[in-house]
């Protein structure tokens, strides 16, 4: 005697959340929520305040002690981010970057890493 099963009919809202929970977790496995994500032309009409420093191949700052500012052409995007963010809440205190991430919206943040994140050609390109 052979027996047949039924073949289980998924519940359409088991197909969504799995979608979502996909999403969720590349979107953590890359460090950013795709809501993060940011402009990279507009970063680039952003960088005045940053190319001071971050676009001399081996600047080191003087203040508020000799420094060697780190090139971030190719960096992470959710790394700058989230280093922007700890400056403007003191979590890192170099005055400098405090005083420049201040006035720094989420917006702002998001462009400039997906500028910078492009790699050091396209950053000393500009």
């Amino acid at each position: 005697m052979i027996l047949h099963r039924p073949h289980p009919v998924a519940h359409p809202i088991a197909g969504m959340m799995a979608a979502v929970l996909t999403l969720a977790l590349s979107s953590a496995a890359w460090g950013q929520s795709p809501a993060a994500a940011g402009d990279a032309a507009a970063g680039a009409q952003k960088t005045a305040m940053c190319a001071g420093c971050h676009g001399i191949l081996g600047y080191k700052t003087a203040f508020p002690e000799v420094y060697s500012v780190p090139r971030i052409g190719g960096q992470n995007p959710a790394y700058i981010v989230k280093a922007l963010q700890a400056y403007k809440s003191g979590e890192r205190t170099h005055p400098s970057m405090r005083g420049i991430s201040a006035t720094l919206s989420d917006k702002d943040m998001a462009d400039l890493a997906a500028y910078y994140s492009a790699g050091p050609s396209k950053v000393a390109a500009h």
